[in-house]
């Protein structure tokens, strides 16, 4: 199980969450934050900071943002548009700079805010 950012993520990028996490496995996007789903720890430490209540247990997703639970791992598994290979498990995002990419779920939501 894992913590996964739903759409109220997207546009607001605030790195609260980022900054809480213990295990660092919060990696930016271009429009969003991701939880990488093999680095979480399930911790929720992520869960209370964020401002736009975005961060949900897999397993209280709203029916609304389910789409987002196979979107995270998307990210890390894929090849997105803009990089040549997925991500994987880098074991961290600190040594990363934000990534300048999204999924197409993602990239494809209009403009929020």
């Amino acid at each position: 199980m894992t913590y996964v950012i739903a759409e109220p993520c997207i546009d607001v990028v605030d790195r609260a969450c980022v900054d809480e996490c213990p295990v660092d496995c919060i990696y930016e996007g271009r429009r969003m934050l991701y939880i990488h789903p093999d680095e979480c720890i399930d911790c929720g430490a992520c869960e209370p900071v964020c401002p736009v209540e975005a961060i949900y247990y897999e397993d209280d997703l709203p029916e609304e943002h389910v789409p987002y639970l196979r979107d995270n791992a998307l990210f890390f598994f894929d090849t997105l548009p803009g990089r040549q290979a997925p991500l994987g498990s880098p074991g961290g995002a600190a040594h990363l700079s934000p990534l300048g990419v999204d999924t197409e779920l993602v990239a494809s939501h209009p403009p929020q805010g």
